[in-house]
C-alpha cells in the first residue's frame, strides 16, 4: 500500500469512532466495510480469532468485544435490530492483524512478530488497560527493521489467494489425472503395441 491509501484507512478509521461517557469504541460491522468485508459472517471468523488471540494475550475478551445490537433502517420504512460488537482500539487491532487481506508472507510474518512483541509486553509488563496498550509501538519497529533491509511492504505485490491457488492446484490434479487414463486407453501410434 503507499502511504496516502494507509493514511486515508486510517483517517477512515479514526472517523468511524464512537465516544461514550468518555470510552472510545468502534462498531464491528462499520470495521466490516472498512476492512473491504462483504459478508457478516466471513467476518465474524476474523473476531474470533482475534478473541483468540486476545485471550492468549492474557487480556478478559469481554474487556475488548462487547456484544451489542443497534437498529437499521430498512428499505420498507421499517427498523430491524442486528447484532455488533464494541471493540476497543486493541480489538480492532488484533481484527486487522488476523485478517485476510492476502499480505506478501514476509508483511503477514513481520505483523505476527509485532503481535507477538507486542502479547509479551502485555503479560511481561502487567498492560492492562487500552491506553497502556496502544502505546506499544512494535508495528512501527518491526516495519522500521524491514525499511532498513530495503523491504517497503507498500511496495510488495499481494500474494495469491490460497483458496483459489487451493482451487488451481486440485483442478491441475484432476486434468492431468484426464490425461493420464487417456492416454492408457488410447496409447499413441508411437507406443510399441504387441
Amino acid at each position: 500500500m503507499k502511504r496516502d491509501i494507509i493514511n486515508r484507512l486510517h483517517a477512515r478509521f479514526e472517523e468511524y469512532a464512537h465516544d461514550e461517557q468518555g470510552v472510545e469504541y468502534w462498531l464491528a460491522r462499520d470495521l466490516q466495510d472498512l476492512l473491504g468485508y462483504t459478508q457478516w459472517r466471513n467476518f465474524l471468523q476474523v473476531v474470533e480469532k482475534a478473541k483468540i488471540a486476545c485471550e492468549q494475550a492474557g487480556q478478559r475478551v469481554q474487556d475488548h468485544f462487547a456484544d451489542v445490537s443497534k437498529m437499521v433502517d430498512l428499505g420498507s420504512g421499517s427498523q430491524r435490530d442486528i447484532d455488533d460488537i464494541a471493540l476497543t482500539r486493541y480489538a480492532c487491532y488484533l481484527i486487522a492483524q488476523n485478517g485476510d487481506d492476502f499480505l506478501p508472507t514476509i508483511t503477514i510474518k513481520a505483523k505476527d512478530f509485532a503481535n507477538e512483541i507486542t502479547n509479551f509486553n502485555i503479560k511481561k509488563d502487567d498492560l492492562s488497560t487500552e491506553p497502556q496498550i496502544t502505546m506499544e509501538q512494535n508495528n512501527t519497529d518491526v516495519r522500521q527493521l524491514l525499511t532498513d533491509r530495503g523491504i517497503h511492504p507498500e511496495e510488495l505485490p499481494p500474494a495469491e489467494d490460497v483458496k483459489k491457488l487451493e482451487r488451481r492446484v486440485q483442478a491441475d490434479e484432476k486434468e492431468i489425472t484426464k490425461e493420464i487414463a487417456t492416454t492408457a486407453e488410447f496409447p499413441s501410434d508411437n507406443e510399441d503395441t504387441e
